[in-house]
């Protein structure tokens, strides 16, 4: 991952209600939730939620997919899981600092440990 890519995300993150909204959606797993149970769940106007799924969308965090006339949003786990790779890569100096820090410095060592609930 360049540092521009992952600028763009930590950006994305970096408003209250976009990262409430991933947050719920890491949560609930590979299934996704409705666009509208989001608006519920967190109490944003359905306009706003838009205007924020989009931009989760559009830098890669989510993905939507159409079930009829409703979407259905989930997180998009390879990019998080690059993103905490790109993070966390080389941390303290390779020195082993925080006990999850190594095991998951790199997506090869985050795939090898326990699963994630998606």
């Amino acid at each position: 991952m360049e540092i521009l890519n992952a600028a763009e995300l930590l950006a994305a993150l970096g408003h209250e209600s976009r990262l409430a909204i991933f947050r719920l959606l890491v949560q609930a797993g590979a299934e996704g939730v409705n666009a509208s149970a989001i608006g519920e769940k967190l109490a944003i106007q359905p306009a706003t939620l838009s205007f924020h799924l989009a931009h989760l969308n559009r830098v890669g965090l989510i993905r939507g997919e159409r079930e009829s006339r409703f979407i259905r949003y989930s997180a998009d786990y390879t990019t998080m899981d690059e993103l905490l790779a790109f993070l966390t890569h080389n941390c303290c100096q390779g020195q082993p600092c925080l006990p999850a820090t190594g095991m998951s410095d790199t997506i090869e060592k985050r795939r090898s440990g326990p699963k994630p609930c998606a």
